[in-house]
């Protein structure tokens, strides 16, 4: 299958925020949120970017927040494509096809600082914290587990938000102190109820939604869910037919691009190698094949 085309950088008026992944632009009453191909690692944004990866990011963020309205009201108006959305937002006419198929039109929201991470399996640096001390971010943990275990209920562990550097763990009292009881409690409650549906949705259709961070807001005074939703960049998917705890497990995400970086011998410092042609296209098709699982449909 022929590759989309590249979208690495994009320029159009009113530029709100460039981040490593994603553009934002200013419409007046809402934002574009323009989901690139550059992709990151090790916190360095890569001189290669991935075709079609900001398709997969922004249609898959658009599927879950359709699916999960029910479950907490979100920012999402629309695709920047959608003719509804473009007569009503953006005001001099269509964008150019390759921003639209990765732009979403998105509600204004004040963010609130949380990472809110919700684990269904401990692998990653859970599974490392718990072979240091037996807990998992700070909460004790039962002995005996094995790497990618599934626990016996979600956990919700959250952190900072940083803009630069990495997150910090947070332990619910921190965060109790850090936002309110009451508000604590709602994004645990919130991100929970949404990985829980998530789970059970990915898993009839052959992925396991392993881990996955939400983010949410205030818009006009209402909590919603808000940024990215359940994609391979927020979340860690999992073939369900390849599944076997005990050991580490392969995943639909640029885990490919960080093997690759290892081996390499790069020091994590910028600049970052040019990424050779076939992890290119490897990484592309692992993004395809899991919005192909999770959706139904396939990208054109």
């Amino acid at each position: 299958m022929a590759l989309p085309s590249l979208l690495t950088y994009t320029q159009i008026p009113n530029l709100f925020r460039r981040g490593k992944v994603r553009d934002t632009y200013d419409l007046g009453d809402a934002l574009l949120m323009v989901a690139t191909d550059r992709v990151s690692a090790f916190d360095v944004v890569l001189p290669t970017g991935i075709p079609g990866r900001g398709i997969v990011l922004a249609e898959l963020s658009a599927f879950w927040f359709r699916k999960t309205a029910h479950i907490a009201p979100n920012h999402f108006l629309g695709m920047a494509y959608d003719p509804y959305i473009v007569a009503t937002y953006l005001k001099k006419g269509p964008l150019p096809d390759e921003i639209a198929r990765r732009g979403m039109v998105i509600r204004k929201a004040k963010r609130i600082d949380v990472e809110c991470v919700v684990r269904g399996y401990i692998t990653g640096s859970a599974w490392a914290e718990y072979r240091g001390s037996g807990s998992v971010n700070g909460s004790s943990m039962p002995a005996g587990l094995q790497e990618s275990q599934a626990f016996p209920q979600p956990l919700f562990t959250p952190t900072t938000k940083a803009e630069r550097g990495h997150d910090i763990p947070l332990t619910l009292p921190q965060l109790r102190d850090l936002v309110g009881a009451s508000l604590a409690r709602t994004l645990e409650e919130t991100g929970i109820a949404l990985y829980t549906f998530a789970h059970a949705f990915a898993r009839e259709r052959g992925v396991i939604v392993a881990d996955t961070k939400f983010e949410f807001g205030w818009i006009d005074g209402q909590f919603a869910v808000i940024d990215e939703l359940l994609t391979p960049d927020s979340s860690r998917f999992w073939g369900a037919a390849s599944y076997q705890p005990g050991k580490p497990q392969p995943s639909f995400d640029k885990q490919i691009i960080r093997d690759w970086l290892t081996e390499s011998g790069w020091n994590k410092e910028p600049p970052a190698p040019v990424l050779p042609p076939e992890i290119v296209e490897r990484t592309a098709a692992r993004y395809r094949e899991v919005f192909h699982q999770l959706t139904g449909k396939m990208l054109a």
